[in-house]
């Protein structure tokens, strides 16, 4: 009994306990939420005048923005109306210009048509005369024809032929004299300035052949140059294009070829083969492709030395190059880049005595034969490659002509042309610069004589000063001294036309009458 007692004292106490510990936690629940309420409501009335604050300040800021842009807007326009007052008043000018414009071609279209009526009455009567003329010239021919007992046809073509010889006897005298007065003022200035030139500017022309000589210490060292079965002699003339001639000649082996720059290629290689010992096809490609690279250098160095010797500036690296590589050329024997350079004195020089540039007539004469640098293998003749490349590499177009024309095949825009050509003449005619074969040269002389001997009149022909004059003995009855400097100028045209020749020819017309009798 006590224990039952004792449990439902025990249940009791728990659920007291129970309802207990349930109000407290409702209580406590209470509490924490009125806490959580005021907290919400505090953020709120904080957020609140935080939102009210932003949205005062946002407005302002759109207040001062519109402000800014009305201002902004404002100005724009303001701009604008005055660019358009502008434009307004322009047009409001050009209007203006434009009406006095179209009163004065009004005046003028009076004038033209007051001019026009003029110019169609007296045309009615230059007509009316002219007819009147007609008439008067028919009947003065029918009495003209009655009396000479020739048709008007017949008398014309007599008049035709009288009046043609008349004329040109008179055009050819004419031209003499015109001739005879520019000599007495312009032959002892130009031999002034041409002695003066090739004076000031004597050089040494170095003599090319086709075949160079590689000096080697001893005979034994042909049999390595060879190699087994001559494998390294074809390596070497594959890789260099140049034939190796290995003879009875002491202690030498000749290279020989046509073109002087592979030439010196080789020649420089062997040199370094000889020297080196090792003498096999690998060597022989990398020794020839490491020489080629050295020559690259070289003909620059070639190209800038001339530059500086003639005082020309500014050229394209790849005209520097190419300017270094005549050096390896040569034309009837003389070297090219000598040739140029000498050329570039000389057009200077006289550039200077007649007031020309100067400047420009050294770079035309250094760059004149420029073309013959890849003219053996390109197509087309070294001047008109020569041109191309001054274009090409930014050259003025005085240069390109001096250049295209200094062989006379197109016409001279300029006298610096003029002087290139002649500073081309004095370079390459004056004694000892070039050299031909006995062949061609006893052939230029014959064809020199023959041209001269095809112009009817002419009785015999002499070439003399190895073919830099030929004398022409005319026929005294069918040339007079007038037709005799016309004669002169027909056979130079047809030199400069038909041969091929360096320098200049003096075309000498002889005329002599000889009267003989004999007393008895």
């Amino acid at each position: 009994m006590e224990s039952l007692i004792i449990l439902f004292i025990a249940a009791a106490m728990s659920v007291i306990m129970f309802y207990l510990g349930w109000t407290l936690s409702i209580r406590l629940g209470q509490g924490k939420i009125a806490s959580a309420e005021k907290l919400a409501e505090k953020i709120v009335s904080e957020a609140e005048k935080e939102a009210d604050a932003l949205k005062n300040q946002k407005i302002l800021e759109a207040k001062d923005e519109f402000l800014r842009i009305r201002q902004s807007f404002e100005k724009e326009t303001h701009t604008q109306k005055q660019e358009s007052d502008r434009q307004r008043r322009k047009l409001e000018t050009k209007e203006l210009e434009l009406d006095k414009r179209l009163e004065h071609l009004n005046i003028k279209e009076q004038e033209l048509k007051r001019i026009e009526q003029s110019l169609k009455d007296k045309s009615d009567h230059l007509q009316k005369k002219t007819d009147e003329l007609a008439k008067v010239i028919a009947v003065q021919n029918e009495r003209l024809e009655k009396i000479s007992g020739m048709t008007n046809d017949e008398a014309l073509r007599e008049l035709k032929e009288n009046l043609l010889s008349r004329a040109k006897q008179e055009a050819a005298q004419i031209l003499k004299d015109m001739k005879d007065q520019a000599r007495l003022t312009a032959n002892k200035e130009a031999k002034e300035i041409i002695i003066s030139a090739i004076q000031r500017t004597a050089a040494d022309h170095s003599s090319e052949a086709t075949v160079s000589v590689v000096h080697i210490p001893n005979d034994e060292m042909k049999g390595r140059i060879i190699g087994r079965e001559g494998r390294n002699i074809r390596s070497f003339e594959t890789a260099t294009g140049i034939d190796v001639i290995i003879d009875d000649t002491p202690e030498a082996v000749i290279l020989s070829g046509f073109d002087p720059y592979r030439r010196e290629i080789a020649r420089r290689a062997l040199e370094k083969l000889i020297q080196d010992g090792r003498i096999h096809p690998g060597r022989i490609e990398e020794v020839v492709e490491k020489t080629e690279k050295e020559m690259e250098e070289t003909i620059r160095e070639l190209g800038e030395k001339a530059m500086l010797e003639t005082g020309v500036h500014g050229l394209h690296p790849e005209l520097v190059k190419l300017l270094g590589k005549l050096n390896f050329r040569t034309s009837y024997g003389q070297n090219v880049l000598q040739h140029s350079i000498e050329m570039a004195h000389i057009a200077g020089l006289m550039a200077v005595d007649l007031q020309l540039d100067a400047v420009v007539a050294k770079r035309a004469a250094l760059l004149h034969d420029i073309g013959k640098a890849i003219d053996r293998n390109t197509e087309g003749t070294h001047y008109e490659l020569g041109a191309e490349l001054a274009k090409k590499y930014g050259e003025g177009p005085i240069i390109q002509n001096a250049i295209i024309s200094h062989h006379g095949d197109v016409e001279m825009i300029s006298p610096i042309s003029a002087l290139v050509q002649a500073a081309d003449a004095i370079s390459g005619s004056r004694p000892g610069a070039r050299r031909e074969t006995l062949e061609g040269y006893v052939k230029r002389l014959e064809n020199l004589e023959n041209i001269a001997e095809s112009f009817p009149g002419v009785a015999k022909t002499y070439a003399i000063q190895a073919g830099r004059e030929i004398r022409v003995m005319v026929q005294p009855e069918k040339i007079n001294d007038a037709l005799a400097d016309q004669l002169s100028s027909d056979i130079a045209e047809k030199i400069q036309q038909e041969l091929e020749y360096p320098g200049q020819i003096k075309v000498t017309i002889i005329r002599e009458y000889r009267s003989v009798n004999y007393a008895k």
